[in-house]
């Protein structure tokens, strides 16, 4: 208790309050008393944010004395995070902010010209930091996605050798037309069957096997039977939701141990880590002999400061990293875009000005990287999805030296900058009236929206490498199946659930139905 009394004593040095606090429990000779009151002072002190955290104003939903807003996110879901984004900003405006107990206070802008500055302008004042690592380690350990500095820059560079144009179009004549006959092959089953089928299951294989023929020169085996589960892309999907949440349950070791979840992630760690390191063991043994590298072997052969090889450790954060960039991200978009086009409040024309560009532009000939580019409608359903539907809803880095803001709000180093690309996509003041509308011709009127406006491929130096790659992936599967199928949701009216996650899965998958076109319906 004298060390309790003998800190208060030296609080008192620099705070009035704590003065007349210190003269009260000496008068009182009573060392419970002075506790208290000193516990009453952080109280009062952090009356409605969390502890540590200066107050600040601007507006946002109240806190509790101490833990500030971590109750709001304990009860709210990951699958409704950004739903409770979108909330805030109808109430509070395009900026307000939060504080949770074990992260600290964060502000939240949806603005594209704050996002301009963070992102471009003063890019190297804002990291991911070590909190945001930590919480992502057992998925993504020390990748690029969670890097910042030298090490995410040697990491970026080796990745962008593999983002070219020769690369894009050797992907395109070779690996994402096979591996979209084999969607439209196994369609085909199911349009004969008359059965339903998950298309987003579906397109997470599609795209899982074509990125794992890309980066590691070698299939998955998702669609060799896409009636299976992947035992390493459930433990995958698992992992990613876990940890994705972390970042919105402040002692999140504590949650996790009490519920229980920490077992499940060991075991999901185990069966991630393991998978990805046999790929590298299994090259590591044998001679690569394509005049073409794959993502791997560009990270096998480099060496670091020292000339020493990178370690399998590091080569397996590298394939994880990329894994979700590959392989959740575009399957989840065309998923959205699959739903947005064929919900009964979508104009029938959007799919009818889709399937007329296809024919047109590719006949009977095969997609090729020539044909993609000019395929700008498809393009406009896929990135009109994106818009509304963002692969990664939100976003967050750590300041790390102060600033201030365009608007005028200051933000000191250590505290958080968050933006949802989810809520912008939606707001009135950003796209105008029709914002909630899913209207690709919004893609086509001539204006080029700027990557802060439309940040669903990030901005600035971080701006995805993958973009082209994912964009040419999608649109090679839309021009061979859309031209063999007709689609119909099982469910045109509800709008389906999202996941948790760093990406933006749909919760419980999305059934359609598949029908043949036959000759009469080619336009």
């Amino acid at each position: 208790m004298d060390s309790a009394v003998n800190f208060v004593t030296e609080a008192a040095k620099s705070s009035g309050f704590l003065r007349l606090v210190l003269k009260a429990f000496e008068r009182s000779n009573a060392p419970k008393t002075a506790l208290g009151l000193f516990v009453f002072y952080y109280i009062v002190k952090y009356r409605d944010n969390a502890i540590g955290t200066r107050r600040i104003n601007l507006p946002g939903p109240k806190g509790l004395p101490l833990i500030g807003n971590l109750f709001l996110f304990l009860r709210t879901p990951g699958s409704e995070i950004s739903t409770l984004h979108d909330r805030m900003h109808e109430k509070y405006g395009s900026t307000w902010t939060y504080s949770l107990t074990g992260m600290g206070r964060t502000i939240m802008v949806n603005d594209p010209a704050v996002l301009e500055h963070v992102l471009k302008t003063n890019f190297w004042a804002y990291e991911k930091g070590p909190i945001l690592r930590e919480s992502m380690e057992d998925l993504l350990g020390h990748g690029i996605f969670g890097a910042d500095g030298q090490h995410w820059k040697w990491q970026r560079k080796m990745a962008s050798h593999i983002f070219n144009v020769k690369a894009f179009r050797d992907y395109t004549n070779n690996v994402f037309v096979q591996e979209s006959h084999i969607v439209a092959n196994y369609l085909d089953t199911i349009a004969r069957k008359g059965t339903v089928v998950d298309i987003h299951e579906l397109l997470l294989k599609f795209t899982l096997d074509s990125f794992g023929e890309v980066s590691f020169g070698q299939s998955f085996g998702c669609l060799t039977d896409p009636d299976q589960e992947v035992v390493f892309a459930a433990a995958f999907d698992r992992l990613n939701a876990q940890v994705s949440e972390r970042l919105f349950k402040g002692p999140w070791k504590v949650v996790e141990w009490w519920t229980g979840a920490n077992k499940q992630v060991e075991k999901d760690k185990k069966i991630v880590t393991d998978f990805a390191l046999d790929i590298i063991r299994k090259r590591r043994a044998s001679t690569y002999d394509k005049p073409q590298k794959d993502l791997l072997q560009l990270f096998i052969d480099l060496k670091d400061d020292d000339g020493q090889s990178l370690s399998d450790e590091t080569l397996k954060d590298s394939i994880l990293n990329f894994i979700i960039a590959g392989r959740d991200t575009t399957a989840q978009a065309l998923s959205w875009m699959f739903y947005l086009m064929f919900r009964n409040s979508t104009d029938k024309d959007v799919a009818f000005k889709l399937r007329k560009e296809i024919e047109e532009v590719l006949g009977d000939q095969e997609p090729t990287y020539e044909t993609y580019k000019q395929m700008k409608y498809a393009e406009a359903c896929l990135y009109e999805a994106l818009r509304l539907y963002p692969s990664v809803p939100r976003n967050l880095k750590v300041c790390v030296e102060d600033d201030v803001l365009p608007n005028g709000v200051e933000i000191k180093k250590g505290e958080f900058f968050q933006w949802s690309p989810w809520t912008m996509g939606r707001d009135t003041a950003i796209w105008g009236p029709d914002a909630k509308e899913y209207r690709p011709e919004r893609w086509l009127q001539g204006e080029k929206f700027s990557p802060t406006k439309f940040p669903a491929f990030h901005a600035g130096p971080r701006t995805c490498l993958g973009q082209q790659f994912a964009t040419i992936e999608a649109v090679t599967l839309m021009s061979i199946i859309f031209r063999r199928f007709d689609f119909e949701l099982v469910d045109p009216v509800n709008e389906p659930a999202y996941g948790a996650g760093l990406t933006l899965p749909v919760l419980k998958g999305l059934p359609i139905r598949v029908r043949h076109r036959n000759a009469a319906q080619t336009l």
